[in-house]
């Protein structure tokens, strides 16, 4: 290995920060803010951080860290600094063993050592094809990553006892400084704290041991900031977020204050686009979430909060502890001993072994998708080739996927984790199932004795297909439901999302009855898109045309079409066009494609107007 060369002397590097802060200042000087300095995690954040500090103040809101798609970039550069290294010399899994421990030993006492070992097991995979070998990759956790917790203070602490509120909320906004003012920031404080003494005499008034916990790192994301914490009351843990907004031309304000779960749920949600925050210890940052969300999964309290990377590791750890608790051994352990020598391997025994079945819901053109009974996720894999009349390529899919995984969800598009080199086991597959892979998936699939291995397949959120939820409830849900979906229009194409053909199977409704857009071979960016009324017939012969007369040129959408191919005529369509008639009126696609060609970033909340305090 070649010596390592120092480039700069710590003055050197404080010169090289003053004159890029100097240009960067001289820049954004001729250009409109906000701002904020976002560097790469887990170097380019720290020099985010020196560089804001270099700028005059009232230059930027806020410093964060991104971990997306750069993330991809370190690992190339990395596994191809290592294929250089390693030209010319023959490794085998012994020598891979030698490096998994020397790295292991390398990161043992860094407070990141799990983002650590996720970044090693992604350069690993550049050199080798499918497969996790747990000798030779982190697949199994190495430790609680808890032995680091409590080095470093992430949270603020503040006994109530008997103080007062208002005094309370003071102190801990004077330790989120802003270089930009306050709109009325003790007008805040008093919305604040009426809100909270609310609360707190609905759950039967102030106890000596009320305490609230608030994380020291602010949480940035689209036009907010968020102070996130946890109220603990007489054993109990509840959210305490405030969302803080900066609109134009009035200084900054809170928002709200929540509460309840299931208002904050969403907020964190795999729906929505990762926080921007400076996270020092990650797993104590999801330990501290988890307190007030528990029925969110870790990988998905990972993605949350920008380590979107070591998600899909915990996630497949998850996977791997489903596989086991659902294997007829593990159902067989549950016995006793008694009733497991004398019954036949489950035969009466209640054991529920699961295996990969067909998703339920119509099945797509594009992908096949399948999934277990009680696992929460499902595995979508495109098709070798597409019925008619989809015209899209397999290349094509693979873009409108990258651009949801970069583009604001605002909480109505799912994320995926992608998995290429994917190995599941052969003997968890129904064998349905398994023929309709290597039969629509042929290029895709690879059989062995022992596994089925897949070389490109999406893993999202399970939900329920739409039109198989409007036919399960009754009326008053799917009228709520049908609420639901015209809002997720409307806020996608906020976003500058058109989501196609807007049919119900294309969209899913969560586990808290939120409609969710998970269909993406036919996504369009609305300012790309041709909004048009259909022209008036001018003969008897275009009238009785049983196909256009007119012109149709590619991305021409014609929004008066789709109530004839969303649903049948009927109370729902009806109800639909009460509640959100103008999403079939191209003048109404053709506003907000003015506005989003203008520039204007439209404000879509993660919570409720309920919860606002609309100042």
């Amino acid at each position: 290995m070649p010596p390592m060369r120092r480039l700069a002397d710590d003055a050197k590097v404080e010169q090289l920060i003053r004159d890029l802060a100097a240009r960067v200042a001289a820049d954004i000087d001729a250009r409109p803010g906000p701002w904020a300095m976002v560097g790469i995690r887990s170097r380019g954040d720290r020099i985010a951080q020196r560089l804001a500090d270099a700028l005059p103040p009232g230059k930027f809101t806020g410093v964060g860290a991104i971990d997306i798609t750069l993330y991809r970039d370190d690992v190339d550069e990395t596994a191809q600094e290592v294929a250089e290294l390693l030209k010319g010399q023959t490794y085998d899994a012994k020598f891979w063993a030698k490096v998994k421990a020397a790295y292991q030993e390398e990161i043992a006492h860094f407070n990141t050592r799990n983002i650590a070992e996720t970044f090693y097991n992604s350069v690993y995979r550049h050199f080798h094809q499918v497969g996790a070998n747990r000798n030779l990759m982190f697949v199994s956790r190495t430790g609680s990553y808890r032995e680091d917790q409590g080095k470093a203070v992430i949270a603020y602490n503040y006994p109530l006892g008997s103080r007062d509120l208002e005094d309370v909320l003071s102190e801990l906004l004077d330790q989120f400084p802003f270089n930009a003012a306050w709109h009325d920031k003790q007008a805040d404080i008093t919305l604040v704290a009426n809100r909270w003494q609310a609360h707190i005499d609905e759950k039967g008034g102030r106890s000596p041991a009320d305490r609230l916990e608030v994380l020291t790192s602010l949480f940035y994301r689209n036009k907010s900031a968020y102070i996130v914490g946890r109220f603990l009351k007489d054993g109990s843990v509840v959210p305490f977020i405030l969302p803080l907004l900066h609109p134009e031309g009035r200084g900054i304000l809170i928002d709200a204050l929540l509460l309840e779960t299931d208002q904050v749920t969403s907020i964190f949600s795999y729906h929505r686009s990762y926080f921007l925050a400076d996270i020092t210890v990650p797993s104590e940052m999801v330990d501290f979430l988890q307190t007030f969300m528990p029925t969110k999964a870790i990988s998905e309290l990972y993605n949350a909060i920008g380590f979107e990377k070591h998600g899909k590791t915990v996630f497949y750890r998850e996977l791997m502890r489903h596989f086991r608790k659902t294997s007829q051994e593990a159902q067989l352990r549950q016995l006793p001993k008694q009733a497991a020598r004398t019954q036949d391997a489950g035969k009466g025994t209640g054991a529920q072994r699961e295996d990969f079945i067909t998703a339920p819901g119509i099945a797509g053109m594009v992908m096949y998708v399948f999934t277990m009974p009680t696992l929460n996720m499902v595995f979508k894999i495109i098709r070798d080739k597409f019925a008619p009349p989809k015209q899209v390529t397999p290349a094509v899919v693979k873009e409108k996927y990258d651009l949801v995984k970069r583009h604001d969800r605002v909480g109505r598009m799912a994320d995926s984790y992608l998995f290429e080199k994917l190995a599941l086991p052969l003997n968890r597959f129904a064998p349905e199932c398994l023929a309709e892979l290597r039969e629509t998936a042929a290029s895709k699939v690879e059989v062995t004795d022992d596994q089925v291995l897949i070389s490109h397949v999406y893993v999202e959120k399970k939900m329920t297909p739409l039109n198989l939820y409007l036919e399960q409830v009754d009326q008053e849900l799917a009228f709520k439901a049908l609420r639901d979906y015209g809002r997720a229009i409307k806020q996608l194409a906020a976003a500058n999302i058109f989501p196609g053909d807007l049919l119900l199977k294309n969209f899913g409704v969560t586990r808290v009855h939120r409609v969710v857009f998970y269909d993406y071979d036919e996504i369009e960016l609305v300012t790309d898109c041709n909004f048009r009324h259909i022209p008036e017939p001018q003969t008897y012969e275009q009238e009785m045309a049983s196909t256009p007369w007119y012109s149709v040129r590619p991305n021409d959408i014609f929004p008066e079409e789709f109530p004839g191919f969303l649903m049948r005529a009927g109370p729902n369509l009806t109800y639909l066009r009460e509640k959100h008639g103008e999403i079939f009126d191209a003048d109404f696609w053709n506003d907000l494609k003015r506005r989003l060609q203008a520039g204007e970033i439209m404000d879509v909340y993660p919570y409720r107007t309920k919860y606002r305090f609309l100042q």
